[in-house]
């Protein structure tokens, strides 16, 4: 759980820090509606870009900013609906879309979310503590770019084989970055490196999103709400808000699922995650190239019991998909199918995982044999901008992107998606994958054995949490008073 407990005596010490920074925390209300935000910071954010190294940029962590990338306001909730043509079902699939957020990325949100609860109580000093973030992408450099506002030393942990871009950017923002072995697939090497942190005695503050409540808790009132509002402009009468459906990765994102369903109790929630390494699928193991998503384990703050699906994914049909979304031939060919050139020009703003997060809500869609009525909702968490060298790396590797190869990808990824490896999960299925946190979390990263049985069998564990979200926004009210910045 999130301790709230204030540090009366380091907060002075903080606030003087933060107040020297210029920096106003931001509440999540006001992530939730932008129409909160004082006058003051949006006049102040008419001369910013979205991904300056400014703290008035904090205010931009929402799912409502204007979609420019300098001087924006805020407006509607940003998403794009994908017409049948391109999907292949008649249900309608909307996607959130990521790119508008600092960073490029809404992963900035969650560490946004495991930060300020510490800072807030004076737990976290930014003036002489070191924060660390570890990833396999999106997070840590959503924590990098938080720490650079307060001023704050940062240590970006992530996979040497993630892609050049997220490195490229993270050397311009982070402290120190720690390459750890693997790719996507290897977190627990990079859970590793945080104990080998940890027992340096260096002082530092380890925010790690798989076991940060923090970040189950920032999706609940801000991502959430957020399809909640697009729910509400694009709904007829008659139509149906069926499920959401997203990879797992840390298991933040699909914390707004809790939230819909508490809302829409017929509605469904529905994990991801890649067939070449099944994890809740077969308790299995492996590697795959949907960067950013993590495997090989359960994340701690994954609320397994209200999880409805297991999907499994194709990397190929991932890759194949931002080939076919990005190269000329695959757009040239989609327009040849009925796809309207509007959105085509939208594709880009799917990176990798955006494109798996869209396969997972067609095969919802499949599964169910939904109609037009039918409402879907996932994430694109980023866009291509993070993986125009993963472009290149393929065209070197299979050479250019051909009509030939379009259509391949288009009839067998898109139309042809099949229901194959998808599992409605039971009682004793969603029990098994929750039994598996035990490894990783009990036995290896000291984690409770009272709080696994608690998280299974106490459905206020999960509601408990989401219940800060009040608290903590009077503890970012008092700091702000405290600061004089308020």
């Amino acid at each position: 759980m999130i301790d709230l407990t204030v540090d009366e005596a380091t907060l002075e010490a903080v606030a003087v820090h933060t107040r020297d920074r210029g920096v106003r925390v931001p509440t999540l209300a006001q992530m939730r509606d932008p129409g909160l935000i004082p006058s003051d910071v949006r006049e102040g954010l008419e001369d910013i870009g979205l991904w300056d190294l400014h703290p008035l940029n904090l205010f931009r962590i929402t799912w409502h900013n204007q979609p420019v990338s300098r001087g924006g306001g805020f407006g509607g909730v940003n998403y794009v609906e994908w017409p049948s043509e391109l999907t292949g079902v008649d249900a309608r699939i909307i996607s959130l879309i990521g790119k508008w957020f600092p960073t490029g990325a809404h992963k900035v949100g969650a560490a946004f979310g495991c930060l300020v609860p510490r800072l807030v109580t004076g737990q976290f000093d930014p003036g002489s503590q070191k924060a660390v973030w570890p990833s396999t992408g999106n997070y840590c450099r959503g924590g990098a770019y938080d720490s650079n506002l307060l001023g704050c030393e940062s240590i970006a942990i992530l996979p040497e084989g993630m892609s050049r871009e997220r490195f490229e950017w993270l050397q311009t923002v982070a402290g120190e970055i720690i390459k750890t072995p693997g790719s996507e697939s290897n977190v627990k090497e990079i859970f590793d490196k945080c104990n080998e942190l940890a027992a340096s005695g260096e002082d530092l503050v380890i925010c790690n999103q798989d076991d940060e409540s923090a970040n189950y808790l920032w999706h609940v009132p801000v991502t959430g709400p957020a399809v909640e509002e697009v729910l509400a402009e694009v709904m007829g009468e008659g139509d149906r808000y069926r499920g959401f459906a997203v990879t797992t990765g840390s298991a933040g994102t699909i914390a707004a699922g809790d939230y819909l369903k508490q809302r829409f109790p017929g509605s469904v929630i529905a994990g991801g995650e890649a067939i070449q390494c099944p994890t809740m699928l077969l308790n299995g193991f492996g590697e795959h190239r949907i960067e950013g998503i993590g495997d090989k384990h359960i994340p701690w703050v994954h609320n397994v019991k209200n999880t409805d699906f297991a999907i499994g994914l194709d990397d190929e049909a991932a890759m194949s998909l931002t080939r076919l979304f990005n190269e000329a031939a695959g757009q040239e060919y989609l327009v040849s199918r009925g796809v309207d050139p509007d959105v085509i020009e939208g594709l880009p703003l799917l990176g990798i995982s955006g494109a798996a997060n869209l396969l997972s809500a067609i095969k919802l869609a499949k599964y169910y044999e939904m109609t037009g009525r039918d409402i879907v909702v996932t994430i694109a968490t980023d866009s291509m901008d993070m993986y125009r060298s993963r472009l290149h790396e393929l065209s070197e590797d299979r050479g250019t992107f051909t009509t030939h190869d379009a259509v391949a990808a288009y009839h067998r990824h898109l139309l042809g998606t099949s229901t194959e490896h998808v599992h409605e999960l039971g009682y004793y299925d969603r029990k098994r994958i929750h039994n598996l946190k035990y490894y990783t979390w009990v036995e290896q990263q000291g984690k409770t054995y009272e709080e696994i049985q608690v998280q299974w069998y106490d459905d206020d564990y999960w509601t408990g949490i989401q219940a800060l979200a009040d608290p903590i926004d009077r503890l970012i009210a008092e700091f702000n008073s405290l600061t004089g910045l308020g």
